[in-house]
């Protein structure tokens, strides 16, 4: 039987209170996977780390989906077949989704509120190193179902080990519909090769801005270094194009590389941006450009044209955002329409490829494939569909 979403509101403003109540308690656990984490990356770091304004985050989280419609059953379409059957075509869950993370104990909370609402049943495989903030945050779930008579599978925590989690995904010991991998191109290939489950892929950054020649240059500074505003997540900007016909073009890279290297940027360019400005240092743009930096680098070059500007990004970006600053509409929307990704900005910034900021409320991840959805995925993405058949007695001749 499918949950009333007058039951499933009630879990999720019960999770919301508890969240709230036992915020000490999160962070108190989250204080531990700190203390443990030794060597890790600080970006990772950056990731794992729980604090009042991500308890705030999670609890705003859940009030967000709370707001939104319930897609579950709805009908898209609906067909009176001449022979009296009813034909229609309704909303329905994956199923069983598992997602595969690191560090980041809020998907606890976002990627789970999605699923739920929408009406599946989600297992969670964090990372060992957001361990005792995931299982506080999974216990808070647990009592949320308890406390209105709902099955506490919807939501569980898979505390295991490599070798289970490898037979998981080798022979689908879950019965699974669906995974979601979020994570770099290491885990993400890895599970490709060991699983026959569908996947959507969660996939990496690498984003691209391109100024164009025609520009407020203002504008633009304020929109390179809002991308590199956090540096930990997956719409940051890594590369930045100039057009070679940006009117005094030196001066003006001269200029943004300074202002980079105030909020701590390490500016690496190619040889026209170094004889620009002292502050670049000389890359291998070749070898630099799959890359996706997670890092306080930020990669500047210079560009022919736009269609080269395009073919760069299609060659280079994993897919996820990409911007265009211009004052020329025409070019922007030729922009928008030939850049490949699942996110593409004309005058703002790609810190917005985000479910939050899409209207989604909580995102259990941002998809870069093309099927079966692309870009920020909530709860209305965490759907398929289904036939629904209705006659008395009809066969077909």
């Amino acid at each position: 039987m499918i949950l009333s979403t007058e039951k499933k509101n009630n879990v999720l403003k019960d999770l919301a209170m508890l969240i709230e109540d036992h915020a000490s308690e999160i962070i108190k656990a989250n204080q531990l996977d700190l203390e443990k984490a030794g060597d890790l990356d600080p970006t990772l770091v950056d990731r794992l780390k729980v604090d009042d304004k991500k308890v705030k985050g999670m609890v705003g989280s859940v009030a967000e989906v709370l707001g939104l419609e319930d897609p579950e059953g709805k009908i898209l379409s609906a067909y009176d077949h001449p022979n009296g059957m009813k034909v229609e075509n309704r909303v329905v869950p994956f199923g069983r989704i598992l997602i595969i993370y690191e560090s980041r104990p809020d998907v606890t909370i976002e990627a789970a509120v999605s699923a739920f609402k929408s009406g599946n049943k989600i297992l969670l495989k964090g990372g060992k190193e957001a361990r005792n903030s995931n299982l506080v945050l999974v216990d808070l779930w647990k009592k949320a179902l308890k406390a209105n008579e709902v099955s506490e599978d919807y939501v569980e925590y898979l505390d295991i080990d490599r070798v289970a989690t490898q037979k998981m995904l080798s022979e689908n010991t879950y019965q699974l519909d669906l995974i979601i991998p979020r994570g770099g191109e290491g885990l993400i290939n890895y599970i490709k090769q060991t699983t026959n489950v569908p996947l959507m892929i969660s996939g990496r950054g690498n984003n691209f801005i391109y100024i164009h020649k025609n520009v407020d240059f203002d504008m633009a500074i304020d929109i390179v270094l809002n991308g590199k505003s956090r540096l930990s997540v997956c719409n940051a900007i890594d590369k930045v194009l100039f057009d070679k016909d940006l009117p005094e073009l030196g001066k003006k890279i001269a200029l943004i590389a300074q202002k980079a290297t105030d909020i701590g940027l390490e500016v690496l360019g190619d040889e026209q941006v170094v004889s620009s400005t002292s502050i670049a240092q000389k890359a291998d743009v070749d070898a630099l450009m799959p890359e996706e930096f997670l890092s306080e680098k930020i990669l500047f070059t210079v560009t022919p044209d736009q269609e080269t500007a395009v073919k760069t990004i299609n060659k280079y970006s994993g897919g996820h955002s990409a911007v265009i600053i211009t004052n020329d509409k025409e070019a922007a929307t030729q922009f928008q329409y030939e850049v490949d990704c699942a996110a593409v900005y004309h005058n703002a910034s790609s810190r917005f490829t985000d479910g939050g900021q899409f209207g989604f409320g909580a995102e259990i991840a941002i998809s870069t494939q093309k099927l079966h959805f692309r870009g920020p995925v909530g709860l209305a993405q965490l759907v398929s569909n289904k036939w629904f058949i209705s006659g008395n007695g009809q066969t077909r001749g």
